[in-house]
């Protein structure tokens, strides 16, 4: 049954990443099919990540009141809504109202989904959980791709991926005696995170979601901005450039499986460690004249980045108590979606108005703020734990 209920968590988080790379995929029909200027796309991207972050603040009240299976199931199906509305509007307007359910589920989902396996599973499991949430990014451009070159259109790929969020929604409804029956519930009698203010009050959690921040600022800009630096700065040509921004995901997802296989050897502070240690080794080869060794730069971030997003959720029962655990995790994804929604666009009025070349000097303010603040953040966890002993 645990393996069931494991499997079922999987599908669940492929679910989470399908819808996430579909608005890029097929935005340059849609823009033009709905009139809606290229820019628009911003604006729809702005109204849902303003969902998920709300929903990742309210996780913590929301699964202590429902249950992790509960919420999860609930969440799906919001998204699943949302994606059939994506695939029925015929105006722009419409896509930003089907954003907000879209937003809302998303950041449900990942904030009880990340507690849940936190708490109940090992380190190995949670890189191969973040594995399967790269398989649906990687596949649903594929779908949508499908879509357009057989005359259907991008109406039909939401439609599809409609689909596939229904059928899980069903799924997940079934599975639900799986959460319930699960050992090892824990209790927030003693739970310090009630509040927002109380789990900032606990030491290490601010460093934490500094770190957190960076984190997901770098990995967007990283693949957002990766052919256009390739392009516009070192000439090189887009499709080369493409393919190789491309890799970046992939190296991401392949990162994550094999990390899967090492995570509980080395434990959670040393893979992060170690993604950090070789983001900056990637960041130094894109800094590099040689145009080969910088693409292959691209890869080297995106193997980095592998480990230190599932570890850093991993860690948080151990660094801050499994009491704690589930509220912490929700600002951490609150943190998480600011720093993807917000930075990105700095760097692109950093590349219109200053210098695209800044790319790599601008990952690497990132990478530099996560060590600090992930380090910091060990120390503060570690003189808490001597002083409580």
């Amino acid at each position: 049954m645990v393996s069931l209920l494991l499997a079922i968590i999987y599908i669940a988080f492929i679910s989470l990443g399908l819808p996430d790379s579909m608005l890029g995929s097929a935005w340059p029909v849609m823009h033009i099919e709905l009139n809606a200027p290229l820019s628009f796309a911003g604006v729809i991207s702005m109204t849902i990540a303003c969902g998920t972050i709300v929903s990742s603040l309210l996780s913590d009240k929301l699964t202590k009141k429902f249950g992790a299976g509960l919420v999860t199931a609930v969440s799906v199906l919001m998204t699943a809504v949302a994606m059939f509305g994506f695939s029925i509007s015929n105006a722009p307007w419409m896509l930003i109202c089907w954003g907000v359910p879209y937003g809302l589920g998303a950041g449900a989902v990942d904030a009880a989904l990340n507690n849940y396996v936190a708490l109940h599973y090992n380190s190995r499991q949670m890189s191969w959980l973040h594995c399967f949430w790269g398989v649906g990014v990687s596949v649903s451009p594929y779908v949508m791709g499908y879509a357009l070159s057989h005359n259907m259109s991008w109406h039909t790929g939401y439609r599809v991926i409609s689909l596939f969020q229904v059928a899980l929604t069903a799924i997940l409804f079934l599975s639900l005696p799986l959460w319930k029956n699960r050992k090892g519930e824990v209790s927030d009698e003693n739970a310090a995170a009630n509040t927002l203010s109380g789990a900032l009050k606990i030491k290490g959690v601010k460093n934490i979601l500094i770190a957190f921040f960076g984190y997901c600022a770098l990995e967007s800009t990283a693949g957002l901005w990766a052919s256009t630096y390739m392009v516009e700065y070192r000439g090189i040509d887009p499709t080369v450039a493409a393919n190789y921004a491309s890799l970046y995901f992939i190296g991401i997802t392949v990162g994550r499986f094999l990390n899967g296989f090492v995570a509980d050897r080395f434990g959670d502070r040393n893979m992060i460690r170690t993604g950090l240690a070789i983001i900056a080794v990637g960041v130094v080869c894109v800094l590099m004249p040689v145009n080969a060794i910088s693409l292959c730069g691209l890869v080297v971030i995106g193997l980095g980045c592998a480990p230190v997003y599932p570890c850093v959720i991993h860690s948080t029962p151990a660094n801050f108590g499994p009491e704690n655990s589930q509220a912490i995790v929700g600002i951490q994804m609150a943190s998480a979606y600011s720093g993807s929604t917000l930075m990105p666009p700095l760097f692109g009025l950093i590349a219109q108005y200053v210098n695209v070349a800044l790319y790599p000097l601008y990952l690497g303010i990132f990478a530099v703020l996560m060590f600090v603040m992930t380090e910091s953040a060990n120390k503060l966890v570690d003189a808490n734990r001597v002083k409580n002993v």
